[in-house]
């Protein structure tokens, strides 16, 4: 499916952000780590204004605290994230959209709750497949760039004893605390959070598309061609950016290779 005509996908305006914020004189935060943190702003709900999301103290603790721990790693200096916000926030008051008090409470607020963030991203008990194996593959050395060597990689850890495999799951680095991979049913739970995880982003990726295509609605233009078929082709697409967006976020193409190729090693159902 296009996505020009769907618009699934935010256009952030990271660029924008860091240009004015090198002016400004902030510490710089790579580009990735900021399209991220406008990426799930919107997909999470927040308004836009000239084209960068709106803060509050809700949206906030939605990114900081329920979201950024379900797909990032903790080997890309998490600091970024809470500093991108910062950024965000300085941004909104030069433009007069927060007074002094107002964004003063947010800056605090991206502080401490950026602190809690780190602590999040290293919980054993946090962690979704995707996150999982990205900091296993990290560890080995494999060329995250390869999709080839990380298959090749996939294939030889799915040789090992179930027990091995767990034994490597407990001494991944970046992670904090006992995984508890010997408890029954464990697995599925790391499961039902991948999968609750995917879900969240197809329903923000679903709500954007819905607002571009009522705006085609009301300024008289046709239904994007994509959508003459059946409504299931949509959901697929949706389907398949929010996969895609997991990978950009972890390892391109591995939340892909866990589900069609590799699925009994990041079981999501009995």
């Amino acid at each position: 499916m296009d996505d020009e005509d769907l618009h699934l996908l935010p256009r952030t305006r990271a660029a924008d952000l860091l240009e004015w914020a090198v002016a400004e004189g902030y510490d710089p935060v790579p580009e990735p780590v900021v399209r991220t943190v406008l990426t799930l702003l919107e997909l999470g709900g927040a308004r836009l204004h000239d084209g960068l999301p709106e803060l509050s103290s809700p949206v906030l603790e939605h990114l900081l605290y329920e979201q950024l721990h379900l797909y990032v790693q903790p080997d890309v200096d998490p600091a970024g994230y809470p500093a991108a916000v910062r950024m965000l926030i300085g941004w909104q008051r030069a433009a007069r959209r927060l007074n002094a008090k107002r964004a003063e409470k947010l800056r605090a607020e991206a502080d401490w709750q950026g602190e809690v963030l780190l602590s999040l991203l290293r919980r054993s008990d946090l962690v979704t497949w995707p996150r999982l194996y990205a900091l296993l593959l990290r560890a080995d050395g494999v060329p995250i760039g390869e999709p080839e060597r990380v298959r090749e990689w996939l294939a030889g850890f799915r040789e090992l004893p179930e027990e091995e495999r767990f034994a490597a799951f407990d001494r991944v680095p970046g992670l904090d605390g006992d995984g508890n991979w010997d408890q029954p049913g464990r697995p599925l739970l790391v499961g039902v959070s991948t999968d609750g995880a995917r879900r969240l982003l197809e329903q923000g990726l679903m709500r954007r598309s819905y607002r571009n295509l009522a705006e085609r609605s009301a300024r008289g233009l046709p239904m994007p061609a994509e959508l003459a078929g059946s409504f299931e082709e949509f959901e697929e697409a949706v389907a398949q950016a929010a996969i895609d967006l997991c990978g950009e976020w972890t390892v391109p193409g591995l939340p892909r290779l866990l589900l069609e190729e590799f699925p009994e090693l990041a079981p999501e159902e009995y």
